[in-house]
């Protein structure tokens, strides 16, 4: 049998940890249908991640075929501090105080080290602590002390998160630790760079300036107040990752799914990519199969028309991580053989720019509606001439056509896209000449059915996609 990724538009990320960090796992997981693989950041040292993307790239070169890496940063991490006699339980209705004193905690106070939540929080607002397992209402507030409200009953203990979610916060997303990480990840090579804690299109105006063209940038959509500034987050990244655990922790759960799929509307509309992550398989941590709730969980991204979906500790710690793949492909695959597949991708109309690119790919669109076509191929230097006409979501599978190695892997993370790294070509003819014999290999052409052939001239010129060719092979 054909290996789904081959046979499927949406594409799947797995997270690479403990249980999957070894070459035979990686190469398993590759072969079961993984697009590209998450580097957490958040776990383990510089060398276990130099270690863990050099086995993947001697997958990707025995296998032939690009492999994205993707690099999810820390970001900063809010705790409050220790507490000098162990953990503390308190009732509901019990008042506990955060401070800035540096001593350690005990059943009325801890340390909350974190001037920069004192200076933005207000009496009604919510403090949340250790991932929403405690709540607490703020009762008052000063430059150096909180007074709250415990709204659940429980125990705080050492050195656990805190989550703000009714306020903005006066910090960066990227923490030193993250910049050192973020160093580190460049000079090796990572594709994508999943940006933490993004609370305003400024955090990613920030990492784009440190990042440059050597990755594509993906904000995580994780904060409440992502969403006040949501379209200009959209323009100012090149992907968004829908981070649904850490959004409800700080959101009341019924309202995580409205957001999902505004989220990825707004991504479709604007051409950006969209993941969707966070516990879309949690079962499979423990288990051989998934719960029913689950796969319709992928099954409703995948209708929507998500570009990827995500693995998280189901690949990294779980006990089955080659299994949870394989069943995640499975999901998607039925779900783009579903005849309302189509309709509801249709559904959401996509935003064209006045430009030459998006007019051929509008014009690719036409000519599907007259001529069966087997595949659109498109050449690009860049990677844009694939992305836009993978934004218009067309029938036929996407051959996207580069002699850059570094944007084939980019592209690997993106709907409907095979990317294959070719040659320069010297004219039209020999452009025509790769695709045909490309598309060919890919087992892409059929008889009778033309193809399509999307590029720009002059070759090489980034953003320049003029050239819309119709081949009968």
């Amino acid at each position: 049998m054909e290996n789904s990724q081959f046979i499927r538009s949406t594409k799947i990320i797995a997270t690479l940890g403990p249980a999957s960090n070894s070459k035979e796992k990686i190469l398993a997981l590759h072969r079961a249908g993984v697009n590209v693989f998450r580097l957490n950041f958040s776990h383990g040292s510089h060398d276990d991640h130099h270690r863990t993307l050099r086995l993947v790239r001697e997958v990707e070169s025995e296998q032939g075929r690009p492999i994205g890496i993707l690099m999810d940063l820390q970001g900063p991490k809010l705790r409050i501090g220790r507490f000098a006699q162990g953990p503390v339980t308190l009732a509901r209705g019990e008042l506990f105080r955060f401070d800035l004193d540096p001593a350690d905690g005990d059943g009325h106070r801890v340390s909350l080290p974190h001037p920069e939540i004192f200076a933005v929080v207000k009496p009604g607002h919510q403090l949340l602590i250790d991932d929403g397992k405690m709540r607490f209402s703020v009762v008052s507030a000063s430059p150096t002390e909180i007074v709250a409200e415990a709204l659940t009953a429980g125990t705080l203990s050492d050195r656990k998160g805190v989550n703000v979610p009714s306020s903005s916060l006066g910090l960066s997303a990227l923490s030193v630790k993250d910049r050192a990480d973020l160093a580190f990840g460049l000079e090796l090579g990572v594709d994508w760079v999943a940006l933490s804690f993004v609370q305003r299109a400024a955090d990613l105006h920030e990492a784009r300036a440190l990042i440059g063209d050597r990755a594509l940038l993906m904000a995580k959509i994780e904060k409440p107040s992502a969403l006040d500034e949501i379209d200009a987050i959209v323009a100012a990244a090149d992907g968004i990752m829908v981070a649904r655990g850490d959004l409800g922790v700080e959101l009341p759960p019924e309202e995580v799914p409205g957001i999902q799929k505004r989220l990825v509307r707004l991504c479709r509309q604007a051409g950006k990519p969209v993941v969707i992550a966070t516990q879309m398989l949690e079962s499979m941590i423990t288990a051989p199969t998934p719960t029913r709730a689950e796969a319709s969980d992928v099954a409703t991204a995948v209708f929507d028309g998500a570009d990827a979906v995500m693995l998280s500790a189901e690949s990294a710690s779980g006990q089955f991580p080659v299994e949870a793949v394989a069943m995640m492909s499975r999901i998607v695959c039925r779900v783009e053989q579903d005849a309302l597949y189509r309709q509801f991708m249709a559904a959401v109309g996509t935003a064209t720019r006045a430009d030459t690119t998006d007019a051929i790919g509008a014009a690719i669109h036409q000519v599907a509606e007259v001529l069966p076509l087997s595949v659109t191929v498109t050449y690009t230097s860049s990677g844009g001439t694939a992305l836009r006409v993978a934004h218009q979501r067309p029938r036929s599978p996407i051959l996207g056509l580069t002699p850059d190695e570094r944007i084939a892997r980019r592209l690997a993370l993106v709907w409907g896209v095979r990317p294959v790294t070719t040659g320069p070509v010297a004219d039209t003819e020999d452009l025509v000449a790769n695709a045909s014999r490309y598309a060919a290999e890919e087992g892409l052409v059929h008889a009778g059915q033309p193809f399509v052939l999307v590029a720009g001239t002059p070759f090489g010129t980034p953003g320049s996609t003029n050239l819309l060719r119709v081949i009968h092979p």
